[in-house]
């Protein structure tokens, strides 16, 4: 038999379930696909220019992931990257800009505590775990090509 208590729990849970807004995955998918489609021209974009400089196509890649990193670090901090992904979703969260607002935005949230505690200790704190799990993964597939090519 229920108690009162939990009784109470279970109405609060489907109350609020039946309440809870449907997201709109449809326009969502869209405004991602867009925004992302956006960030990646103009990665593309700057790629072309420094062909057409005359840069080596090896260096352009660099160049170009430099340079995207520093516009989505330089929106994040002046307050831009956050609305564009309010509109955008997933779209600004994929394309490098994105890694460069996981790392901004913790280190700016968290200044007013200082520089060891505030931004040196919490500047990782959404994109550790993903270069964690990136580099090790990397590491591993290594090894696994290496023993591979070793025996077979």
């Amino acid at each position: 038999m229920k108690t009162k208590e939990e009784s109470v729990k279970q109405r609060f849970q489907t109350l609020s379930k039946e309440s809870e807004p449907k997201p709109q995955l449809t326009r969502n998918c869209i405004r991602a696909f867009f925004v992302g489609g956006i960030i990646c021209d103009i990665g593309q974009l700057i790629s072309n220019i420094f062909l057409q400089l005359g840069f080596p196509k090896e260096e352009v890649a660099s160049i170009s992931a430099i340079i995207m990193v520093f516009l989505g670090a330089l929106l994040t901090g002046v307050g831009i990257y956050d609305k564009i992904a309010n509109y955008g979703g997933a779209g600004t969260v994929v394309p490098i800009t994105g890694f460069a607002n996981a790392v901004v935005a913790p280190a700016i949230e968290f200044k007013k505590e200082g520089f060891v505690l505030g931004v040196a200790a919490k500047i990782f704190t959404i994109a550790g775990p993903v270069l964690v799990y990136g580099i090790g993964t990397s590491v591993i597939v290594g090894l696994i090509y290496y023993i591979k090519d070793l025996f077979f």
